[in-house]
């Protein structure tokens, strides 16, 4: 199993990172675990274009975690025109969410088969959408994933994957802060993907802006994990690797390792930070 590290950045756009987006490869599998901006370019870079992406997984319906699901659609469909339908899964909501994005995309569907006879003989953009709840289930060519409850309200519902194949655990859990469900999705994993933030860093740049934008800022710290949080969850449920992702405030490439140190304090496992494209193999 390898995990990609697409996107580390946020919602704040960044010239040195994707939105937040993670890969994880298993059984033959590709799994796109959300598609913040500009995750089609990183798939590109790590060899994995959208035409191999058949199962795209969604922790929840933020901006930041979808702006790029469009590109993945209208991608994949044009570059591999495939009859099997892209697979996409999320919490209730996404439904709504790419009926929306197809009704975007109609315009642009309609250009693409007026001209391309290759496209019209397998017919439009296929998309099959999976709505999950905490406890659901599915198996994708041997490779077992299930869903699971975060908790990153006021957004609700959202959810966390752990994927299972040949005896190893990936568990991605998103935006969410330390909980019962969280800890269950991380048990024994071998690889936990948390996203996070600096408390310290984002209280300081709150104290240099006015309000109301410096409330506006302070108020993201009441439903991610921090660093220590991300360490103490590791901790406690016997991970193997740590990776952190969606770093809040997206420190400069080259000093990712100092988000390690506050975790390190709880947990003595392997920790992964690093740029786009960082990748743990287990």
């Amino acid at each position: 199993m390898k995990i990609t590290l697409l996107g580390t950045g946020g919602p704040l756009p960044d010239a040195h990172r994707a939105g937040p987006s993670t890969l994880v490869e298993a059984g033959g599998q590709q799994f796109l675990v959300d598609s913040g901006r500009g995750c089609v370019m990183r798939l590109a870079a790590c060899g994995v274009p959208p035409a191999f992406i058949n199962t795209v997984l969604l922790t929840h319906l933020h901006s930041d975690h979808i702006c790029d699901l469009n590109d993945v659609v209208t991608t994949r469909w044009i570059t591999s025109p495939a009859s099997e339908p892209l697979r996409i899964v999320g919490p209730v909501g996404t439904r709504r969410v790419v009926e929306a994005l197809l009704a975007m995309l109609a315009l642009d569907e309609e250009y693409r088969l007026a001209h391309h006879a290759d496209l019209r003989t397998v017919g439009g953009m296929k998309v099959d959408v999976v709505e999950v709840n905490p406890g659901d289930a599915l198996s994708v060519a041997g490779v077992n994933v299930s869903a699971h409850r975060t908790d990153h309200r006021p957004v609700a519902p959202t959810i966390g994957y752990r994927i299972e194949h040949d005896g190893k655990v990936a568990a991605l859990a998103g935006d969410t802060v330390p909980c019962a469900e969280l800890d269950q999705m991380c048990s024994d994993a071998d690889v936990y993907v948390q996203t996070v933030l600096r408390e310290d860093m984002v209280r300081a740049l709150g104290d240099m802006l006015p309000a109301p934008a410096s409330g506006r800022l302070l108020d993201i710290l009441d439903y991610h994990s921090t660093v220590e949080q991300a360490g103490q969850t590791a901790a406690r449920n016997n991970v193997k690797h740590l990776v952190l992702t969606h770093y809040v405030p997206a420190p400069p490439v080259g000093t990712e390792t100092e988000w390690c140190q506050p975790a390190s304090a709880f947990f003595n496992g392997e920790i992964v930070a690093g740029p786009d494209l960082t990748s743990v193999t287990v």
